[in-house]
């Protein structure tokens, strides 16, 4: 299965960022709906990531080594050097 356009927006977003992380906001300034995180998680695209202290209900979420391949990128390496798999969260 392959995102849908919303998702692969909102999936494009993390590639360039440290840890892939996702925005919490699109490039209009809004929130990204709960509906597409929850989406890309469900689908093993995207993480939870961390908890966001001033904002608890927010989910800070990063793409996972499926959420790059999905897009059509190379699962960048850890900080370690070894190559991320789909895994390596186990």
């Amino acid at each position: 299965m392959r995102p849908s356009g919303a998702q692969r927006r909102y999936l494009e977003r993390g590639i360039d960022q440290p840890g892939g992380k996702l925005p919490l906001f699109d490039r209009d300034g809004r929130q990204v709906p709960a509906k597409t995180v929850q989406a890309c998680i469900e689908h093993g695209w995207a993480e939870p990531w961390t908890r966001n202290p001033i904002k608890p209900e927010w989910l800070v979420c990063r793409l996972t080594a499926a959420g790059y391949e999905a897009l059509g990128h190379a699962v960048p390496p850890r900080e370690d050097g070894h190559a991320v798999s789909p895994r390596d969260g186990d």
